[in-house]
């Protein structure tokens, strides 16, 4: 299992069912899409997506939280560019890629545990982040699969 998560060498040669490819593609999009709206409009995200009330905020505060907002965007953005890299050059490490994505939600899952975030009601991209989990999940799993006859999968 762990040669499929982390090959020797990493190259271009992914072993995995065709379709984790393009579902991997399609979960870098969303993310990369997440991303710039984050870097670029965090008061409207952390307010509609996240239901933090920045209005009841002092304005230095709510200043932070976007500025907070606007660093996880670049944050995600620099971990899809990773993901785009890994799809166009080192498809074997897709596999790993999916397990990293998922490590990343589970964390901040976990850390939001412990230091919750004041909220107005359920946050609306809750829906939204567990459609892309199990995006992930499935992914992995395709991924993981070995095909059933053929040469491994190169980019020409």
């Amino acid at each position: 299992m762990i040669s499929r998560l982390l090959p020797q060498p990493a190259d271009n040669a992914y072993r995995g069912h065709p379709s984790a490819l393009w579902l991997f593609g399609l979960l870098v999009a969303a993310k990369l899409a997440i991303a710039v709206n984050t870097m670029f409009r965090g008061s409207t995200v952390a307010q509609t997506a996240d239901g933090i009330p920045l209005d009841t905020f002092a304005p230095d505060a709510a200043q932070t939280v976007v500025s907070l907002f606007g660093l996880l965007g670049v944050l995600t953005f620099t971990l899809c560019v990773l993901c785009v890299v890994v799809l166009v050059r080192y498809r074997s490490l897709i596999p790993f890629m999916f397990v990293l994505l998922l490590f990343e939600y589970g964390a901040r899952k976990l850390f939001l545990q412990a230091m919750p975030i004041p909220r107005t009601g359920a946050e609306p991209g809750l829906v939204i982040n567990l459609v892309l989990v199990g995006l992930m999940l499935i992914g992995l799993v395709l991924s993981l699969m070995r095909r059933s006859a053929g040469p491994p999968a190169n980019a020409t």
